[in-house]
């Protein structure tokens, strides 16, 4: 029936030419009457034909209905008919298209069956029954209905009906596939979406019209695996319900099989003797309900060499037939190199937000899941999207830390010197004498190396650097300790022991100091052998301090036999504050106790404060902190000791001078008076 739009102008023009091919009709024996519709459309009047006779025009379709009915009528009474190319099934299908929404969905399953010895399963979309609209807790509410529902062909998937009679024909027909046994096959409909396709799986599983789940009166062991899910999301479904009942998708029967196909390629249905899989992309586009195509657009090869195993031609991708434009599949912008995808609470996957690498992390592309670290020998840069080499670095001498270092050490070192010096020139003074000025000549010379082993902890660490310097400290400080020890116990015993017939005296022997000295010094020698023997300190890179640097330092080797080291020190140092405290009063005017006590309690409160230090510090800082205490606790013994009576002998000694002088002029002037 065709039909035409004209304006009121055109309308007598027209109508004549109808009225002309009018009366060709009636010559011909069949009476159409031309028509002008005015009704339709309120600014146009449509010319169209009016059929006559409204029973003729419905008689027409009604005899073409009874033919396709009978068609359909005879064909499903012969679908079960025992031949494995029965047309019959395919007859009843190509029935229903014109037909569609004339029988009840339920009569329709299986849709068609292909009997045989053993039988497959497959399920493909080609109808789509009308659905309930009732969802949620309502479902629950009311008795399911059990009326027949109505559906509607899917023509586009016609093909895929008519694929098992290719398939099985071609099988069965081949002996060195399944030799002596013939393949069948079982035809359901599955949904196109994945709300409802497990009701067709459920109906299979039953193997009768009515579904009864976990009861199957189909013969047992006939059916070897299942072929369907025409999309990933039915996939999913179906293989969560089938795994159930330990249903597979590959037979013992079709293990070690191999064939040529049509092209003359060997083909391995065990994918342990296969060859090389290749697998093509296919670009699917929907024009509309009975009209798509499928465009091949690349290929993947698992085992094709690195690089080269996925291939693409994006160019000829069309993802939307009526626009240009590329679909995005993501609700949120991308997340820039430096950044990670971070999903949002109750929001679908491809919704997210963008969260910045953690330190010492990077992307280095856009929307990545997850922030890598960097290796130990680089850093993020500060965009975070790349990793940059760090630097190497120690406590060097030309850098403001070590050049400070070396000019106080140094400078303490010959300030000590100096002391020394003023000690040995005036030797003979009652207040050098005093306090066995041998081992202030000794505790001089190790406060001077007290100094100077600072100097250690400086440069780029090697290995004889990280083996002398802490051993080396501790020997030094041991030294001067234990001649502070000493000094003190000689004192305390030259005021105790006065009695003429006590065993005490036997210790006022002059080597007694020096063999305090010794043994005190010798056990802190044989510590650090022992250490060095077992667990020496070595160099080492510090990547993990800061965070752009590799920072070169000594490990200690062993941390136990460090804080070993330092507690013999502190032993000392603690037995030594504790005599001179209680020899603190003794009457003498040249008793150093009282010195000796101060500066036990200044190098106590230096190395008790050292060590927390020097647990929470990291990197350079922790050389820094030891070199600190270790010219903080010695100037503080030379100051507390030595400084006070370097004072009185200087002063002293410009009050005799000056005395001296006095006299040696007033003695001139009487002798020259005299004469």
């Amino acid at each position: 029936m065709k039909s035409s739009i004209h304006t009121a102008t055109q309308l007598d023009r027209d109508l004549n030419a109808i009225a002309e091919e009018s009366d060709l009709l009636v010559s011909s024996g069949i009476k159409m009457l031309s028509s002008a519709d005015t009704s339709s459309e309120s600014g146009h009047i449509i010319l169209t034909c009016n059929e006559g006779s409204a029973i003729a025009f419905y008689y027409v379709l009604g005899y073409m209905g009874f033919l396709a009915l009978a068609t359909f009528t005879i064909a499903f009474l012969a679908g079960n008919l025992p031949d494995a190319f029965n047309e019959a099934k395919f007859i009843k299908f190509s029935m229903l298209l014109p037909g569609s929404g004339q029988f009840c969905y339920e009569d329709l399953q299986p849709m068609g069956y292909f009997p045989g010895d053993v039988e497959i399963g497959l399920f493909i979309p080609l109808c789509s029954p009308e659905v309930s609209r009732v969802t949620g807790a309502a479902q629950f509410r009311s008795f399911p209905k059990k009326a027949c529902r109505a559906f509607g062909c899917i023509d586009k998937n016609y093909q895929q009906y008519l694929m098992p009679n290719f398939t099985l024909r071609e099988i069965n027909r081949n002996p060195n596939l399944l030799p002596n046994i013939s393949l069948g096959c079982l035809i359901y409909n599955c949904y196109s979406g994945e709300e409802r396709t497990l009701e067709s799986y459920l109906w299979w599983l039953s193997g009768t019209d009515q579904i009864i789940p976990n009861y199957n009166c189909r013969e047992r062991g006939k059916v070897v695996a299942v072929i369907g899910g025409a999309t990933s999301a039915l996939s999913i479904e179906m293989g969560t319900l089938l795994d159930l009942y330990h249903v597979p998708q590959l037979h013992s029967y079709l293990k070690n099989t191999q064939f040529e196909n049509v092209v003359g390629e060997q083909v391995f249905v065990d994918e342990n003797r296969r060859k090389e899989a290749h697998y093509a992309i296919m670009n699917y586009i929907y024009f509309n309900f009975y009209n798509d195509h499928l465009l091949y657009v690349g290929d993947f090869i698992p085992e094709a060499q690195l690089s080269q195993e996925f291939t693409i031609c994006a160019d000829v991708i069309v993802w939307d037939p009526w626009s240009s434009e590329i679909p995005s599949a993501i609700c949120s912008p991308s997340c820039p190199a430096g950044f990670r995808k971070l999903p949002l609470e109750g929001k679908p996957p491809c919704c997210f937000s963008c969260s910045p690498c953690s330190e010492g992390e990077i992307s280095s592309h856009m929307d990545a899941e997850q922030c890598k670290k960097c290796p130990e020998d680089e850093y993020p840069n500060e965009q975070r999207d790349h990793c940059l080499p760090k630097s190497v670095t120690f406590l060097d001498v030309n850098e403001p830390w070590g050049t400070a270092v070396t000019v106080v050490a140094v400078s303490l070192s010959l300030l000590t010197a100096l002391v020394l010096w003023v000690f040995v020139k005036f030797q003979d003074t009652p207040i050098v004498q005093a306090n066995n000025r041998n081992l202030s000549y000794l505790l001089l010379t190790s406060l001077s190396f007290c100094f100077l082993c600072s100097l250690l902890f400086l440069g780029r660490p090697t290995t004889a650097s990280c083996l002398f310097r802490q051993t080396v400290f501790a020997v030094v400080f041991t030294v001067a300790i234990s001649s502070i020890l000493a000094k003190t116990i000689i004192v305390v015993l030259a005021f105790r022991v006065t009695g003429p017939g006590s065993r005490m005296r036997m210790f006022l022997h002059p080597r007694v100091p020096y063999c305090v000295v010794l043994i005190c010094s010798g056990v802190q020698g044989l510590s650090c052998a022992i250490w060095l023997g077992t667990h020496p300190p070595f160099p080492e890179a510090d990547t993990s301090s800061e965070s752009r640097h590799i920072i070169l330092t000594c490990n200690e080797g062993s941390a136990f036999a460090f804080y070993c080291v330092l507690g013999y020190m502190g032993f000392l140092a603690l037995g030594s504050f504790t005599i001179a405290f209680l020899a603190r009063n003794l009457p003498d005017a040249f008793n150093e106790t009282k010195f000796i006590t101060f500066s036990m309690l200044v190098f106590c409160s230096v190395w008790v404060s050292f060590l927390p230090t020097y647990q929470s510090s990291k990197g350079k800082a922790v050389m820094i902190v030891e070199i600190f205490s270790i010219l903080a606790s010695s100037a503080g013994l030379l100051g507390c000791i030595f400084i006070p009576k370097c004072f009185v002998i200087l002063l002293t000694s410009w009050e005799n001078n000056t005395k001296q002088t006095k006299n040696q002029r007033s003695s001139r002037s009487k002798n020259s008076i005299f004469f």
